[in-house]
């Protein structure tokens, strides 16, 4: 046996003001083994508690004597519904020299910060910790109440389910969607994946590879042969083209476009999708298949900058619930990708062209073929010394791609595109991650053929550079530099 004494095992307790939270308070304190002294000045309380076996005596606890009689005790519980009297029973122990723990009770905000100012270690409100009681209890409920429509909704449909994430989805949406997936698996109800766009960025096609997530294009099925409909984090995407009727709407974004869906939860107080597909399937008590386990928790990583921001206590609970079910080794290959020749080459361009003001970098990469590798330049030059803000751009098959990120928590990467190119092109994307395009056409009003794309990549350079750092909020007197 372990000789170890825990300090709680060797603590004892005095017990001053024995009302309802106090004689609530001594009662567990009995349950567990404890040496409880109750003081109170009630005769008739104090006669009642020795009934029960508890060890009361009568004492006022304002008075000075008190804080004499329990000077022995290591543990001070002063939880009188008079907060006068607590205070006067605080500072009779503090004032005596009594280096005792005391634990105080107040009444509302000032009364507690006033215990604390004469020396009570603890201070607690009964009426915010009832509050906050009743907030749990609350959202548990809530959740228990959600998941059962949810399910019921999944439950109801007849032929397939389709699950509609938004264009050239991130992991966040894939891993989303593959736990409404998943939790239709359960109900007995096939569910495909649909997309629409290219699954960009090199990482998050090994993503998808590694984890056997199967994804389908929206060109390649016909969505009447779906009768449910579920979005799922696709607010800050672009909104999906489907002309039925939607089921559930399911994000951490609010919507753009509004839905009479049977069921929405889209929760802004959250950073991850992925974190509220988690809530459901542990209220739902779904056994967690691990590649499904590894997309939530690469979900919530990825979306979170992996919790370095707007991480919320929800997102980490949930994190730590996935995280023993989580396949490591394939997270570290999702994370480190190799990089083909032709990404290394955008790369060195987008470096070569780059253009600085203050802490925003934009860089032209030339003509390209794989548009995959823009995002992945933006990203790896805002690894730069002193940069925050990332876009490179480049033309492939007669339209400017553009590729944005950004670390700057002041500003919304997703939004400046859309202010600057909405009009003209195509944006999608939120505050750290954003793309656009744009036919370039349109942009130059001159035609495009292959005697002018020189002229016009020219052209267009300076267009969509003074367009960006307009958009950015940088004045074009401040400082400059680049590559050449």
């Amino acid at each position: 046996m372990s000789s170890a004494i825990t300090m709680a095992s060797m603590s004892t307790y005095a017990i001053l003001g024995c009302g309802s939270v106090g004689h609530a308070v001594a009662e567990e304190l009995e349950t567990e083994g404890k040496d409880v002294l109750i003081l109170d000045k009630d005769e008739g309380r104090v006669e009642a508690l020795r009934d029960q076996d508890l060890d009361a005596r009568t004492a006022d606890i304002r008075e000075s004597t008190t804080a004499e009689a329990i000077e022995d005790r290591d543990v001070l519980l002063i939880l009188s519904s008079d907060v006068e009297a607590n205070m006067a029973a605080v500072q009779n122990v503090r004032d005596r020299g009594g280096e005792q723990f005391i634990v105080a009770r107040a009444s509302d905000p000032v009364s507690a910060d006033e215990l604390t100012e004469a020396g009570a270690d603890v201070v607690i409100n009964p009426s915010a910790v009832i509050a906050d009681s009743a907030l749990r209890a609350l959202e548990t409920g809530e959740l228990e109440y959600k998941a059962t429509q949810l399910a019921d909704v999944i439950a109801d449909t007849d032929e397939r389910m389709a699950i509609l994430i938004h264009r050239s989805p991130d992991p966040d949406s894939i891993a989303s969607a593959a736990a409404l997936q998943l939790i239709a698996d359960s109900l007995d109800v096939d569910a495909d994946i649909i997309y629409q766009g290219e699954i960009g960025h090199q990482e998050n096609r090994a993503f998808v590879n590694l984890l056997g997530i199967e994804l389908r294009q929206s060109s390649d099925v016909d969505l009447d042969e779906y009768d449910t409909f579920a979005m799922v984090d696709h607010a800050k995407g672009g909104e999906p083209e489907v002309e039925h009727e939607v089921d559930v709407v399911i994000d951490h974004f609010e919507p753009e476009h509004d839905h009479d869906a049977a069921f929405v939860d889209v929760r802004p107080n959250v950073s991850a999708t992925s974190t509220i597909l988690t809530k459901y399937i542990q209220e739902l008590d779904l056994s967690l298949d691990q590649h499904v386990a590894t997309a939530l928790l690469y979900g919530i990583r990825a979306e979170t900058l992996d919790f370095k921001r707007d991480t919320t206590p929800a997102d980490l609970t949930a994190a730590a619930y996935l995280y023993p079910f989580a396949d490591h080794d394939t997270l570290e290959q999702v994370e480190s990708p190799s990089m083909s020749p032709e990404t290394l080459d955008v790369l060195a361009e987008a470096i070569r062209n780059r253009e600085v003001k203050g802490s925003h970098l934009i860089s032209n990469a030339g003509f390209i073929r794989d548009r995959d590798a823009l995002s992945q330049a933006a990203q790896h030059l805002l690894n730069l010394e002193g940069i925050t803000t990332t876009a490179v751009f480049a033309l492939a098959d007669d339209t400017i791609y553009l590729a944005a990120r950004s670390k700057d928590i002041r500003m919304d990467i997703g939004a400046v595109l859309e202010d600057a190119f909405a009009e003209i092109g195509e944006t999608a994307g939120h505050s750290t991650d954003a793309s656009a395009e744009i036919p370039l056409g349109i942009f130059t009003g001159i035609e495009t053929n292959e005697d002018n794309r020189d002229t016009l990549l020219e052209l267009t350079e300076q267009a969509v550079k003074q367009k960006l750092f307009q958009a950015m909020g940088v004045d074009g007197s401040e400082g400059s530099s680049n590559g050449s």
